[in-house]
């Protein structure tokens, strides 16, 4: 394992192949009811569902074990992807998903892994959806941010419940673990707003102090922290102390694209640079070190997700799946 001074990248710990180019990855954060995650990942006109078991959760498994339950046809390329609640594979096997795509519309998937599999289509966006989330208790409700400097609540049946009118592109959003009416939601200026939805105006907001800003998480094991990052940095609030970044540091030589905090540990969030000519660069970083713990890097990577329960991370690439195991 890598100790603290990461002085050179680091190959995936586990490697799983796939047919095409791989443009988003998620992990379910929810529960599948079984031992292994469900995992979804999507390109063009396509996203495959599976599950993932790794032998830190499972002695007689060698290294990773991945296996398919549905591929589904996507219309056109998947942009973004967000895991219901719902879904779960004990008692009735239930898969729901909804996707983003180029065509301004959301896509609500909802199979039985047999007969059963229905599209719900969801307008209302007059632009480019940068990231969606199912409101995480009952999955009732989805929202999306946009370039068209809106973010809005859709209920499952499509028919929009609340917009938010922001005042620049909606790039990140991301919903209270507990309390179902309080959203968290960035914009590309550099201005991080929570919203009260049940009387849709902003309770607290946090400012980067530099735009653009191109990706923002929100800590659900200890919801005072937000990371984000913008430029070549990465940023972390407390939220109960100032609207000003509490630390920031330069991460990515090729300016940053994503942040995201581990669901296994709140102190462990990970951040990618925009893919390069070569190859994309995967940092992960523990609070109080000031080097990043560990360095990994693909060629052409797209997404980052979080295992649920490990300190794992994947990203996709051409036409394979790349993850990265650390230690707590």
């Amino acid at each position: 394992m890598l100790n603290s001074a990461a002085d050179s990248s680091r190959s995936p710990s586990y490697t799983v192949a796939c047919e095409d180019y791989v443009h988003v990855v998620e992990f379910s954060p929810f529960s599948s009811g079984t031992p292994a995650s469900l995992l979804a990942y999507g390109g063009n006109q396509y996203v495959v569902v599976g599950t993932c078991l790794f032998q830190e959760e499972d002695m007689e498994v060698e290294g990773v074990e991945f296996n398919v339950l549905r591929a589904f046809h996507h219309e056109l390329r998947v942009d973004a992807l967000a895991w219901s609640p719902e879904s779960r594979l004990d008692r009735i096997p239930t898969i729901r998903f909804c996707t983003a795509a180029a065509d301004r519309k959301l896509r609500l998937l909802t199979s039985d892994l047999q007969d059963r599999h229905e599209v719900k289509v969801m307008e209302g966006h007059s632009s480019y959806i940068n990231h969606l989330v199912f409101e995480p208790t009952e999955g009732k409700q989805i929202a999306s941010v946009s370039d068209d400097h809106t973010c809005r609540v859709w209920d499952l049946d499509g028919n929009e419940s609340t917009t938010l009118r922001l005042r620049s592109p909606g790039i990140s959003v991301c919903w209270h673990p507990e309390e179902a009416f309080k959203l968290m939601v960035a914009e590309k200026k550099g201005t991080i707003r929570f919203y009260d939805l049940v009387t849709q105006q902003a309770i607290l907001s946090l400012d980067c102090g530099q735009s653009p800003l191109m990706s923002a998480d929100w800590c659900l094991t200890n919801t005072i922290k937000v990371g984000a990052v913008a430029g070549n940095d990465w940023l972390i609030w407390d939220i109960t102390r100032s609207s000003y970044p509490q630390e920031k540091r330069p991460a990515h030589i090729d300016k940053a694209r994503l942040f995201k905090w581990s669901r296994a540990n709140e102190n462990l969030f990970a951040t990618t640079g925009c893919p390069g000519k070569i190859c994309s660069q995967l940092l992960i970083h523990h609070l109080g070190h000031p080097q990043p713990v560990m360095i990994g890097s693909t060629a052409v990577g797209s997404g980052l997700s979080w295992h649920r329960t490990l300190p794992l991370c994947v990203i996709g690439g051409d036409r394979k799946l790349c993850f990265w195991m650390t230690e707590m």
